[in-house]
């Protein structure tokens, strides 16, 4: 047993130094893709061969990828190890590699050269060795450069005499880089030229025997487990384009980003599968297949393990076809969408890639539908189970696949609504599905709302107006996030009370709630005299806002200022609630115009046309404080409630509606 142990241990820290070292590959590629997709436009258009051969623009494409690429590179890995520093350091490095590289494939050529004569063969015949690029050397020297610069820096911190800092900062820098590029030139050029040789050698031996399939049994499997960066930035993306400056593409680039598998994968679970599986597969396969996000279908694959077989089968078919029809891309398809494919496929390649991607997806589906049908398991399996896993093994959350699956395994503890200003729409809201949470026995689950720039990522859930639910994704990845129409009625309440009901049904439900003993609280006290209107008359909404904001104004609750920062409010969101009731008020940004917290109440005899939406009530907002939201949630209980609202619709005096709005109030 403890042998068995130590192994475990041992294969997932070798697993995890492998994840590390494919991620600091992955970084220092992955913010330098646009510039290799410009590079990819270059050959694709003015190249002989391109689309629009221009001998002139051409002249770009040599030094781009000799030089700049490289540079950029070894700027980016020194400056993940040691700041802008670093960046210099390892950019200035690399130039070593690159001229020593240079060096050394001249005196091969020339002593190729000298054979080949003495042969006596023609010397129009001879094919010199091209270029190689130094995109491994960069990522060699660049974090290795600014590590030596770090650890020199750490010598003499703290000892050099005040006023020689700068000239001490820069000289060691300078003479860092200097060393290193010497380094690079006689050390890190011949070790990146032998190990770029005897890989293109391993390429074209797999391919001249028909072999470069057989890849997808490791490269299909290591996706999964997230170990493919290291594969495919480390090695696919350096020989991939070393092919590209020398043939114009390279298959290489396709042997990781094919979205064929993943397609079929998940059209197999929208066929054949069960479940959340099932229902959540066709959405997965829009992300995975045009936005390029292939981690959403991994922990499908992770949940039915048996289907590595499908993927693997279907990415090799993929290589297959493109070997057969001799296809490539001009830079890496980054990320991984269909979208991107086609727009670095070379010239003459279309058929070709878009076959292989038909093809292996065509696979996948057939293998992965055939073991979904023949699965004899009484589990259907844990699509969440499974996500979770992967975001293990990722050692991070997945906030595409969690979108899917509910946003983790745990229970939800928290849900907040946000709106702009957190006090007028998201405290409805919240107080209506804290209502319908705690009547279905969840009385521990927090409702609470927030503004959007208060929000943190430790929440479970977030519910917000379809309009502002972009930007509370950005303030809080990891959650589950729920868009809503409107915060009165939505149909999404249902829903959420539902999720809350299989997440957290592991622990027992608590009794409903017992109502909550608040203090009273006054509708005069906050809807003084004069704030309150009957049967106004017929106007648009942008009047109906400017009467509630005068009306805030008037009360001296608020300055125009606020009055004016309604209008700002209402541009940037609806505050449409549902069951004809609007309630406008100023930005979080106007809250310094308010003096003290009040509401004022108008209803109109004709409905006002809110942005399509009739409203007949139009409840204006000033908040100071927090004071108003315990009168807000009665208010959303009197408004979810229709006969409640008809009360509303038939008074006939101001007493009558005062007295409707304190109904509901805690004794």
């Amino acid at each position: 047993m403890a042998t068995s142990t130590t192994h475990t241990a041992s294969s997932a820290g070798l697993r995890v130094r492998v994840q590390k070292f494919g991620t600091a590959m992955s970084n220092m590629i992955m913010p330098n893709i646009p510039a290799l997709i410009a590079w990819g436009f270059l050959t694709a258009l003015f190249i002989p061969d391109g689309w629009l051969p221009n001998a002139d623009l051409a002249t770009i494409v040599g030094p781009a990828i000799h030089y700049l690429l490289p540079v950029i590179i070894a700027a980016t890995g020194g400056r993940m190890v040691y700041g802008d520093r670093g960046a210099v350091v390892g950019a200035f490095a690399v130039m070593g590699a690159i001229a020593g590289s240079d060096l050394l494939i001249a005196e091969i050529n020339a002593d190729d050269l000298a054979a080949w004569l003495a042969d006596g063969k023609a010397e129009a015949d001879f094919s010199p060795l091209g270029q190689i690029h130094m995109f491994l050397g960069a990522m060699i020297l660049g974090p290795l450069s600014a590590w030596v610069m770090k650890q020199l820096d750490a010598l003499w911190d703290g000892k050099v005499k005040a006023g020689f800092e700068m000239l001490v900062n820069q000289f060691s820098a300078g003479i860092t880089a200097f060393v290193m590029a010497i380094v690079g030139f006689f050390a890190v050029a011949r070790v990146v030229n032998a190990i770029t040789d005897v890989a293109s050698n391993i390429v074209e031996t797999l391919v001249n025997n028909n072999l470069l399939p057989l890849t997808s049994v490791f490269i299909e499997p290591a996706k999964v487990f997230f170990l493919n960066n290291a594969i495919n930035h480390g090695a696919l993306t350096p020989l991939g384009i070393q092919e590209v400056s020398e043939n114009g593409k390279s298959v290489l680039f396709l042997l990781e980003a094919n979205p064929g598998p993943g397609l079929g994968i998940l059209l197999a679970f929208t066929f054949f599968g069960k479940g959340l599986a099932r229902a959540s597969a066709p959405g997965a396969a829009l992300i995975h297949f045009f936005g390029g996000i292939h981690e959403i279908y991994f922990p499908y694959v992770l949940m039915k393990p048996k289907l590595i077989l499908a993927v693997v089968a279907g990415g090799a078919t993929g290589v297959a076809v493109n070997v057969a029809f001799d296809t490539g891309l001009r830079a890496p398809a980054s990320p991984g969408s269909i979208i991107a494919v086609f727009a670095q496929t070379a010239k003459g390649s279309y058929f070709g890639v878009a076959l292989s991607v038909l093809a292996s997806a065509a696979v996948t589906f057939a293998i992965a539908s055939l073991l979904l049908k023949t699965d004899r398991a009484e589990d259907d399996g844990d699509l969440a189970a499974a996500t979770a896993r992967m975001e293990a093994t990722k050692g991070r959350k997945s906030s595409v696949a969690s979108m899917l699956t509910g946003s983790g395994t745990g229970p939800i503890n928290s849900i907040v609504f946000a709106c702009d200003a957190g006090m007028g729409s998201s405290a409805m809201g919240a107080s209506v599905l804290r209502k319908k949470i705690r009547a279905a026995g969840f009385a521990d689950v927090s409702v609470v709302n927030k503004a959007i720039s208060n929000l943190t990522d430790d929440i479970d859930l977030v519910v917000t107006h379809q309009d502002l639910t972009a930007r509370a994704e950005q303030r809080t990845p990891s959650a589950q996030h729920v868009s809503v129409e409107n915060f009165m009625n939505s149909p999404r309440y249902d829903e959420i009370v539902e999720l809350v009901k299989q997440r957290n049904d592991a622990a027992t439900p608590a009794a409903a709630a017992p109502a909550e003993a608040d203090a009273p609280v006054s509708a005069d006290s906050l809807l003084p005299e004069g704030s309150l209107v009957l049967d106004a008359p017929s106007e648009s909404r942008d009047e109906a806002i400017t009467r509630a904001g005068a009306l805030l104004v008037a009360s001296g609750a608020a300055d125009q200022a606020y009055a004016d920062a309604m209008h700002t409010r209402e541009a940037s969101v609806s505050t449409y609630m549902g069951n004809l009731l609007a309630i406008p008020h100023g930005t979080n940004d106007a809250k310094s115009g308010v003096s003290r917290t009040a509401i004022t109440f108008v209803r109109y005899a004709e409905p006002v046309d809110w942005k399509g939406k009739e409203v007949t009530f139009v409840i204006g907002i000033a908040s100071a404080g927090n004071e108003h939201l315990k009168l807000l949630a009665k208010i959303a209980e009197i408004f979810v409630d229709p006969d409640q609202v008809a009360r509303l619709e038939a008074a006939g005096t101001e007493s009558e509606v005062r007295a409707i709005l304190g109904a509901l109030q805690p004794a």
